[in-house]
């Protein structure tokens, strides 16, 4: 369900490449949703989120970098994009997530599919 499609690629081989390892995390959330077999699927869900978090540090500062290297002149406001990205993740009110893990994981990919998805399309794509 989650994959890179040839629309979100910006021609820039690295960020497409740290683009498609966001999509590979989002599909491991999507992989334990539909997987039956675990019935306490909490901590998948933190490992998920933890790598997820992880890796967008890292990303976005690739990304920053790439930007300041070629003088991109709204970096700011993309830095302000990345920055609530990371505090959305870090708010996760983890007792909820026990509570309801499928509730979670549904809500975990919607934030996810919805973000990625315009954050490539209508903000990343303009830096190129």
């Amino acid at each position: 369900m989650f994959e890179m499609k040839e629309e979100y690629y910006l021609g820039v081989d690295a960020m497409d490449a740290e683009h498609i390892k966001l999509f590979e995390i989002a599909e491991k959330a999507f992989v334990l949703l539909n997987d039956q077999f675990i019935i306490d699927k909490f901590d998948y869900i933190v490992k998920i989120m933890e790598e997820l978090r992880d890796y967008t540090v890292v990303h976005f500062s690739d990304e920053e970098a790439y930007m300041e290297s070629i003088q991109y002149k709204k970096i700011f406001s993309h830095k302000i994009e990345h920055q609530e990205f990371i505090e959305k993740i870090n708010q996760i009110d983890w007792d909820e997530v026990e509570k309801d893990q499928e509730k979670a994981i549904l809500a975990i990919l919607e934030f996810l599919n919805n973000w990625l998805v315009n954050h490539i399309l209508y903000t990343d794509k303009l830096y190129v």
